[in-house]
């Protein structure tokens, strides 16, 4: 259940960017977007219990489908190894694309001082689609959780 309610949690945050934060931000200029993007990247990286919830929903959701599958349960083990799956991609995505985004883009300098703005579309365009298929990985996660907790259930009745 924890686990389920973790990657709930995760889905959560990255619909609420796709959804209000991104087009939110991509309505005013260019040093806004990057002076709250960076605010909102630094509360994230400096808050332990994002990183908690995070890493654990992989790890609460591997474990349940291995459980699951030791005692027998093969179908719900095989609906919490998918859910662990769709949030492995997720942990990727986020390593491989968007966390060195977000590094670029910390790195850009003084935002008074900025010029070149090219990073920011760049930004925009790629961070956001990402973020888009994270969500919607993350759902599906939630999803596969959600029908493994039923499953489990059903099996201990």
């Amino acid at each position: 259940m924890l686990s389920t309610v973790l990657v709930g949690l995760m889905a959560g945050l990255f619909f609420a960017f796709d959804v209000s934060v991104m087009p939110g931000l991509a309505a005013g200029d260019e040093r806004t977007y990057v002076t709250a993007m960076r605010a909102f990247n630094a509360a994230i990286d400096g808050n332990p219990l994002f990183g908690m919830a995070f890493v654990l929903a992989l790890l609460l959701a591997a474990g349940s489908a291995v459980v699951e599958y030791r005692t027998g349960r093969r179908p719900t083990a095989l609906w919490a190894g998918l859910a662990t799956a769709a949030y492995l991609v997720v942990l990727v995505i986020t390593f491989a694309v968007n966390i060195p985004l977000n590094n670029e883009l910390a790195d850009g300098g003084d935002v008074a001082q900025m010029a070149d703005f090219t990073v920011v579309e760049r930004f925009k365009s790629t961070w956001v689609t990402t973020n888009i298929v994270r969500t919607l990985l993350c759902t599906t996660a939630l999803a596969a959780l959600a029908r493994a907790l039923l499953l489990h259930g059903r099996a201990t009745r």
